[in-house]
């Protein structure tokens, strides 16, 4: 695994399949549920570590925290009540390249995670992943009606580098908006 610096070419294709653990502990305030983790996260053991992934960046911007963390920084996260696992656990190169029953499955194994863990908002980042594996074709972004393992659900933009249509202004105004509801209660 690369500690510092970039990885290889050979590091990333090694990274293929490896499984990155999650940063969660009970009582969260909020726990994030990327897609699953990219090559670049799985050579190097740090979530959304990828240069040009807008995640840490959008966690600043939205109030999580008070400056902006690198990825190798994640273990700070509980102390901020917040946590990272992904919806898929095996890495790969993108995220199109998942089955739908992955992220089926990946929606079980999370409600059962949520369940023992008890955060209390689940932040989904990636509509169309949350789409297929909770099977809500009509999803949007924001808060979801129903719970999840009791804990509130919300539906974030992705933050990879890929999605266009998001900036990293309006990507930090959706992360601002749940932790405004996170504040509220």
């Amino acid at each position: 695994m690369v500690t510092l610096g970039r990885p290889t070419r050979a590091e990333l294709a090694a990274a293929t399949g490896r499984l990155l653990p999650d940063v969660i502990a009970p009582g969260l305030d909020v726990l994030f549920v990327g897609i699953n983790p990219g090559l670049w996260s799985a050579a190097t053991g740090w979530h959304f570590a990828r240069p040009g992934n807008r995640f840490w960046p959008a966690l600043h911007r939205g109030g999580f925290t008070r400056r902006l963390l690198h990825p190798s920084e994640q273990d700070e996260l509980p102390g901020h009540g917040l946590g990272i696992t992904n919806l898929v656990a095996r890495a790969n190169a993108r995220a199109d390249e998942l089955a739908p029953a992955e992220l089926v499955s990946g929606a079980e194994i999370l409600t059962c995670k949520v369940a023992r863990y008890r955060p209390r908002w689940v932040a989904v980042v990636g509509v169309t992943a949350y789409r297929i594996g909770f099977a809500r074709s009509k999803a949007g972004f924001g808060p979801q009606a129903e719970p999840l393992a009791g804990a509130r659900l919300w539906v974030l933009p992705n933050p990879s580098g890929l999605n266009a249509h998001f900036t990293p202004e309006s990507l930090g105004a959706a992360f601002g908006e749940l932790r405004t509801a996170v504040a509220a209660g």
